[in-house]
This record gives C-alpha cells, sequence and structure tokens, in this order.
C-alpha cells in the first residue's frame, strides 16, 4: 500500500468567498469564479517564470487543444519537406532489422508510460497551484507522488483495458469483414453485426472519455483535499452526483461547450503563429543555402550538414513546443479552475483549502 500523506488539518467551516454553506454555486456561477481566478494566477502581476512553469504542466497534460494543435500544425508542414517519405524510409530501415522492432517498441512503451505517469502527478500539481495561487514544482513534486502514483496506476490500467477491448472489437469484426466481402444471405447480418461493433467501439470511447475527464476535473480534487485513494474519492464523488444529479449534469454538458469554445479558440490563434513559424523556419533554410552558394559553395548532405539539420529541426521543436505549451497554457488553466470550484462548493475539506487563499487575497 502506498504511504499516503496526513490530510489537511480541519478547520471550521468556512464557505467560499460569497458562498452560502446551504446554497452551493451553479456550473455558470463557477465559470464566473473560474475566469476571475485564471486572471488573477495570470495577469495579477504578469510574471514570466509563472507562465513557464504552468505552460511546462499544461504542455504534459494534453487534452483537446495541445492534441488539435500538434496535429494541426504537423499537417501544415509544407509540402516539400517529405515527412512521409522520411517516416517511409525509417520503416523499411526498422523491417531490414527485426532486432530494432522489439527496441522501437519498448523504447515507445516506455515514453508513453512516462509521458502518463508525469500527466498524473502534474494533474494534482496543477490543482494545487490554483489552490495556493502559486505554482511550486519542486516542493508539490514530492508532497503529490503518492497520489500521483495512485492516478497513475489507475489512468495506465484503464487505458490497457480500452486497448484490450478495441483488440477483442477488431477481432470479432474480422469474420464479418470478410463475410461482407461475399454475397450471400449472410451479408446483411454481417453488416449489422458489423455495425452494432462499431457503435460498441464508439459508446465505449466515449464512456472512458467521460471517466477520464470527471476524474481530472472532480476526482483528483477531491483526493488532494482529503489525500483520498483514487477509489474512495470516486466513491465520495458518485454520493455527490447521485444527491444533486441536476448540477452534475448541467456541468458536463457546460464543460463541454467551454472545452469546444476554448479549443476553438487556442486554434484560431495558433493559425497565424503556425504559419508564421513554419514560413519562417522555411526561409531562414533557403537564406542559408542561398548564402552557402553566393560563396561558391553548394549544400550537399554530409555529416556535418546533416548534424546542422538535425540542430534545426530541434530547435524547430522547441520553439514549436513552447509555442503550444504557451498559447494553450490558460484555457486549462481555466477548464480545471472551472471545475475546482464547482467541486469545491460541495466539498468543505476542499472548499476550506479555497476559502482560506481568498481571505489571504483579500487581506
Amino acid at each position: 500500500m502506498d504511504a499516503q500523506p496526513s490530510p489537511p488539518t480541519p478547520l471550521p467551516s468556512a464557505p467560499s468567498l460569497g458562498q452560502s454553506p446551504s446554497a452551493p454555486i451553479s456550473a455558470a456561477g463557477a465559470v464566473l469564479l473560474a475566469l476571475e481566478d485564471s486572471l488573477r494566477l495570470l495577469f495579477r502581476p504578469f510574471a514570466v517564470w509563472r507562465w513557464a512553469k504552468l505552460g511546462l504542466l499544461c504542455l504534459f497534460l494534453g487534452g483537446g487543444t495541445p492534441t488539435a494543435a500538434v496535429q494541426w500544425s504537423l499537417g501544415a508542414l509544407p509540402g516539400d519537406f517529405r515527412l512521409s517519405s522520411l517516416l517511409g524510409r525509417a520503416r523499411q530501415f526498422i523491417g531490414q532489422h527485426p532486432s530494432l522492432i522489439v527496441l522501437v517498441i519498448v523504447g515507445a512503451l516506455a515514453l508513453g508510460l512516462g509521458v502518463l505517469y508525469l500527466r498524473s502527478l502534474f494533474r494534482f500539481i496543477l490543482v494545487d497551484s490554483l489552490v495556493n495561487r502559486e505554482v511550486s514544482l519542486g516542493s508539490a513534486w514530492f508532497a503529490l507522488r503518492p497520489l500521483g502514483g495512485s492516478y497513475f496506476r489507475w489512468l495506465a490500467s484503464t487505458l490497457a483495458g480500452l486497448v484490450a477491448a478495441f483488440a477483442l472489437m477488431v477481432i470479432l469484426a474480422l469474420p464479418g469483414l470478410q463475410a461482407i466481402s461475399a454475397s450471400g444471405p449472410g451479408k446483411q447480418f454481417a453488416t449489422a453485426s458489423l455495425a452494432l461493433i462499431l457503435a460498441l467501439v464508439v459508446l465505449i470511447g466515449l464512456a472512458v472519455g467521460l471517466l477520464i475527464m470527471l476524474t481530472d476535473d472532480l476526482v483528483v480534487p477531491l483526493m488532494y483535499a482529503d489525500r483520498l485513494p483514487l477509489p474512495s474519492a470516486w466513491k465520495l464523488l458518485w454520493h455527490k452526483i447521485h444527491a444533486d444529479p441536476s448540477s452534475f449534469a448541467v456541468y458536463i454538458l457546460l464543460r463541454f461547450l467551454l472545452s469546444v469554445g476554448v479549443s476553438v479558440g487556442v486554434l484560431l490563434f495558433l493559425v497565424p503563429l503556425l504559419v508564421g513559424l513554419f514560413s519562417s523556419s522555411i526561409i531562414v533554410a533557403a537564406v542559408v543555402v542561398l548564402a552557402l552558394h553566393l560563396v561558391g559553395l553548394t549544400w550537399v548532405w554530409s555529416l556535418p550538414t546533416i548534424g546542422l539539420t538535425i540542430l534545426g529541426l530541434l530547435l524547430l521543436a522547441a520553439l514549436l513546443i513552447v509555442l503550444l505549451s504557451t498559447v494553450g497554457m490558460p484555457g486549462q488553466v481555466f477548464l480545471q479552475d472551472f471545475s475546482l470550484r464547482f467541486i469545491a462548493a460541495r466539498s468543505p475539506s476542499l472548499a476550506v483549502l479555497c476559502s482560506l487563499d481568498d481571505m489571504e487575497e483579500a487581506q
């Protein structure tokens, strides 16, 4: 069993600022509080180092905004970049060396688990930063590791189960795919079976996505406030949902709308920035080649030029990461604070932590 840190010292009832204990704020009220909290954390005062730390946290948290931005940025690469050709050559080289396949699989699995662990732990650090109005990566890292480890194990097992379920669906769908290609009375049955399997895949994916969203948004703050293990926190949340299903239904709907709005807004803001970044990189590369041509040199692929190219790509990747983390971070801070404010109005211990910070800010 993991050694759990001692829970925060219980204090007398201290409802959130301007909130009645008998009337928890609604989801709409949590939006207004989260907006005020986000502006205060990010701009009052504005601190570059705080933005950098929050950007690092939100980069590993992933989600709709950074994921969509990465996909768009890869699609925005110029046609002559020949990314697909490079990937094809890499696959061909790996195919000629079977031992590399195992190495690539193990490396990819280790990298994925590492990112998943950081995502789990950084979720708690983000909640801690919102509660305390300060980002303390070092102290929060060591204090919240037991909670992050508990969440990581649950998240890894959930995703592994999802992958296993999808694999089972694919195995079940293979006979249907073969039957569809053939003619006969079994074709309609095979088509209906495939449609049912596809619907199950979609429903399972949506259910797991909702489960992870509720865990990120509502269960993690409950675990943080009372230092609860994840199953106990989920049991507590389920009791709260059962006691007030309409408020949580409105929260889920509003959370979805806010998430879509934030993602669209950030992507619209990122489009000109990403176009400018890639255009600038192409211009710089063209200037380098032209400068070499003017002095009588020709660009040929050799060890120095390959090293220079790798260095340029690493610099471009670093700039892209900084851009995505900086632009996408305010939206993620707002969404997490929205969830924090909503569940804090229904959790006395979490309300105490938020109220103490509100009172310190008001003094």
